[in-house]
């Protein structure tokens, strides 16, 4: 498995996750019916991408919203993310947010607070 895709639509996310370049993307919207199943394919495609981690992995992450459920499932990633950093592998999480929604600024600083990973507060002016 080199590539794990899944199409946006506007209650999910699109993911896009090369294995052969260490690059994960999660951008748009995440209001998943069921957001355990959901992201459960990410989660098991990260535990075969950590046996075989790059050298380098970078994680970018814009989402313009997300619900309750899904903050667990994405802190569940970050955790994944946090094992694979300690396996050797630089992980870099890189957190997208508009210039003016304070809330997804703060939902990054909170995750950047729990999870012991390099993150990046990225603004974008959209």
């Amino acid at each position: 498995m080199e590539k794990y895709s899944i199409e946006g639509t506007p209650k999910t996310p699109s993911i896009n996750f090369d294995l052969n370049g260490g690059v994960l993307e999660v951008k748009g919207r995440s209001i998943p019916e069921n957001s355990i199943e959901f992201y459960k394919p990410l989660v098991d495609a990260l535990d075969k991408y950590a046996s075989a981690a790059k050298p380098a992995t970078t994680v970018n992450v814009q989402l313009e919203y997300f619900n309750t459920s899904s903050s667990k499932c994405i802190l569940d990633v970050f955790k994944k993310l946090e094992g694979i950093n300690k396996g050797g592998s630089a992980v870099t999480i890189n957190w997208h947010y508009e210039e003016d929604d304070e809330d997804m600024l703060e939902a990054g600083e909170d995750y950047q607070a729990i999870i012991n990973v390099p993150f990046k507060m990225i603004m974008v002016n959209e």
